[in-house]
């Protein structure tokens, strides 16, 4: 069973489970909550106690209203958990948000928590990968005559094209509007956040930080995460939406199997 709410921040929450350990667990940039559906439909098989699933803020049915920098989302974030007994939650996020879950780590923003489990994140970024995605942040929200139209832009914009049925509500939960003028549910200027190169953001995490990625992933190498976490490890099988493509070794991640 799960339910949802609204932070006092503004973010939509998805949430379930009970007692014990809480893992939250964070999306990627351009994605939302849906990402999660196939992990948490076997989270009671694979988790010990509750899950937590937000929109990220300019995400899905989440505030849409920056700025949209790590800091804020970490902020967020802990506010969601400011309750939570000390060392009682892991942080589970997939790029963007591993990088969210690790400034939240810091223990900056109030909470203390037991550890961060951070995969896909994209270690090593470009100056021109860096331009693009600031470009990306300058313009304006594209609108789409039809809903498949913008359904198709939400999936190849949040790496999920070929991965998730179009129309699924997995799908459905990316975009907004309606009467030809559909819109990918994402405020563009979230682009802005991204880059520059992350190891020394990641270090800070006070909590214990643990890296992971699939094995054929295109945006980070192990030895790139080994280099900040020597025991960091690939998911067989699985490209860079492992959360979607191999979830069973994603829960053995977050819960800490090897």
């Amino acid at each position: 069973m799960s339910d949802e709410f609204t932070s006092t921040r503004g973010l939509s929450v998805s949430r379930g489970g009970i007692g014990g350990p809480l893992a939250v667990l964070l999306h990627g940039i351009g994605a939302n909550r849906a990402v999660w559906q196939r992990m948490i439909a076997m989270a009671d098989k694979h988790w010990p106690g509750r899950w937590m699933a937000p929109d990220l803020r300019g995400h899905g049915r989440s505030l849409h209203e920056g700025p949209y920098g790590y800091a804020m989302h970490a902020a967020d974030i802990a506010e969601l958990i400011g309750d939570e007994p000390v060392d009682n939650v892991t942080l589970a996020g997939h790029s963007f948000g591993g990088v969210v879950a690790a400034v939240t780590g810091t223990g900056w923003f109030g909470p203390r928590v037991k550890d961060v489990a951070a995969f896909g994140v994209k270690i090593v970024w470009t100056a021109d990968e860096e331009a693009k995605a600031h470009e990306l942040a300058h313009r304006p929200a594209r609108v789409f005559a039809t809903r498949a139209e913008a359904i198709d832009r939400f999936l190849k914009s949040s790496g999920l094209f070929g991965l998730v049925d179009p129309a699924s509500d997995a799908a459905a939960s990316g975009i907004t509007g309606g009467d030809g003028h559909w819109q990918v549910a994402m405020d563009p200027r979230c682009f802005g956040a991204v880059g520059p190169s992350l190891d020394k953001l990641l270090r800070l995490s006070a909590a214990p930080l643990r890296l992971a990625a699939g094995e054929s992933d295109p945006m980070v190498t192990l030895d790139q995460m080994r280099s900040i976490d020597a025991a960091a490890r690939t998911f067989t099988g699985a490209a860079h939406n492992a959360h979607w493509e191999k979830p069973e070794q994603v829960w053995d991640f977050i819960a800490g199997g090897k």
